[in-house]
């Protein structure tokens, strides 16, 4: 595929602009070689430079590329909110999942499928480009959400699980790896933030339609979970179409864009990105220069983050109804509709902890702050014998695990520099991620109503080692800044970089 020539900088300038712009995201002064760099003809005044031009661009950016973002991100949900929210219905009886492990297996073969073709199907954002391949995958899933309506045996519902998990696998790491090439480091958590919000305002509202639908239960022949998945599936094929016009391509290439960026406007958008970290245009493909980063420790542990971060979210984003209705007594409507007040309520934990975090210049702490009240929402939920206290713990860690995403993306996005390096690790990210989805699907345990002690105990231990890796990360993060500012090394083989903690 053909790329456009990296933009030209002055050299000084973008130098002094870079040192800045890591700076302020490590904590760290420029050096007085790093202003020097910018000193007589050509220097970048010290005043901020995000002007006027910048924010209104910037906003542009955020409602094309953000609410696109949560929405087809909506639909690495939308699958669990249909599957979960049918859980409690006759759909276990109907197709023979209540026998055994089949209900948990049909989402673990989901989730193997998803790991497969994780790495390809990133890459296929960048070589196809965003419009072509978003579009294409969004109306395969919804195609095989609607033919799931009419299956008749759990060995049918397996078959689709596993195309399902194929059209999907690229939907979450192409989106994290997009929105990480047109945002500075700075501003990258709060619009992760802003697709995260998207992304969980629509599935607590798919609860509530799923209730609806449920209601229509024999209307046509059909059961009510059918009509779930049906409609919802229809809705999917629509916004799949809409996602070719919708979507933005890559910063460089914007101009492809239908109805977007002037070319004055791409071109700030490119110096920005090209002034905060270097990388604004990929390398010619190639498989070893892809795999190559598979070298790098800090992308494995990064990944690790997602494992135990997914083990959670799976076991709560598929079982809140199970455990409303086998834990605390609710009937199964009842248990339907009560899944969605703490996606609602997500949406406040998440921005304003990226908030604060970007307008900190912080990751680790506000991981570690989420991670305490997840690990303290699962105490309540699993220790408290009042059911509306127990409640009370779903809210408190679907909030902090909601939140935890953001931060989590943003903490990697921040600290790999490269295309191939960022399409690599979100891959990886969400493959571990996916792993963690294949655990969580087994430690939520019908038999251990109403307390289920395997989940609790499993996602409050996972937490706490999730506080230690971050903890060890930002140790090396902010030793090897302190050794690169003292003996003006390079980190990333990128000069003036320094990581994020």
């Amino acid at each position: 595929m053909a790329l456009q020539p990296e933009p030209s900088l002055p050299a000084p300038a973008a130098q002094l602009k870079t040192a800045r712009a890591n700076a302020d995201l490590s904590g760290d002064a420029p050096s007085d070689a790093e202003e020097g760099a910018g000193a007589g003809a050509g220097a970048i005044p010290a005043a901020d430079t995000d002007d006027a031009a910048e924010r209104r661009i910037r906003r542009k950016v955020d409602l094309r590329l953000c609410t696109i973002a949560g929405i087809l991100c909506s639909l690495n949900l939308l699958d669990s909110g249909v599957l979960s929210s049918a859980a409690v219905t006759s759909m276990p009886s109907d197709l023979g999942l209540d026998q055994g492990d089949r209900f948990s297996v049909s989402i673990f073969i989901f989730t193997i499928s998803s790991i497969v073709f994780q790495l390809p199907s990133t890459i296929a954002v960048r070589m196809l480009g965003p419009r072509i391949w978003f579009a294409v995958i969004t109306f395969a899933f919804g195609l095989i959400t609607l033919c799931t309506g009419f299956v008749r045996s759990w060995q049918q519902m397996i078959v689709l699980r596993i195309l399902l998990g194929a059209a999907m696998s690229g939907i979450f790491p192409g989106l994290a790896y997009l929105i990480s090439t047109w945002y500075p480091r700075r501003e990258q958590q709060l619009r992760f933030a802003y697709m995260q919000s998207g992304e969980v305002i629509i599935l607590a509202t798919g609860s509530l339609v799923n209730y609806a639908l449920n209601r229509l239960d024999g209307r046509g022949g059909l059961e009510g979970w059918r009509w779930m998945f049906v409609v919802q599936g229809l809705c999917t094929c629509v916004i799949g179409v809409a996602t070719y016009w919708w979507m933005v391509d890559f910063p460089e290439n914007s101009h492809a864009s239908f109805r977007f960026l002037s070319p004055d406007e791409a071109a700030i958008v490119a110096q920005r990105i090209q002034t905060d970290r270097g990388d604004l245009v990929a390398q010619d493909f190639s498989i070893g220069k892809v795999l190559v980063h598979a070298k790098d420790p800090k992308v494995w542990a990064f990944a690790s983050l997602f494992f135990m971060q997914n083990i959670v979210s799976t076991a709560l984003a598929y079982f809140v109804p199970i455990i409303l209705e086998g834990g605390l007594g609710y009937s199964s409507d009842a248990s339907i509709i009560l899944s969605a007040p703490p996606y609602y309520y997500a949406v406040l934990p998440v921005l304003a902890s990226s908030w604060f975090a970007d307008k900190f210049r912080i990751r680790a702490p506000i991981i570690t702050f989420n991670a305490v009240c997840l690990i303290t929402g699962f105490a309540v939920l699993g220790f408290a014998r009042d059911s509306g206290a127990r409640y009370f713990g779903v809210f408190l860690a679907t909030g902090a695990y909601v939140a935890n995403w953001a931060a989590l993306t943003a903490y990697q996005a921040n600290n790999v520099v490269g295309q191939w390096k960022r399409v690599f690790t979100a891959a990886a990210c969400t493959m571990f991620n996916g792993a963690g989805g294949i655990a969580g699907s087994f430690i939520v345990r019908r038999f251990e109503a109403p307390y289920y002690a395997t989940a609790v105990w499993v996602s409050i231990g996972s937490h706490i080692l999730m506080i230690t890796v971050v903890g060890l990360l930002s140790l090396h993060f902010y030793l090897a800044n302190t050794m690169q500012r003292k003996k003006a090394g390079v980190l990333e083989s990128t000069a003036g970089f320094r990581f994020t903690y």
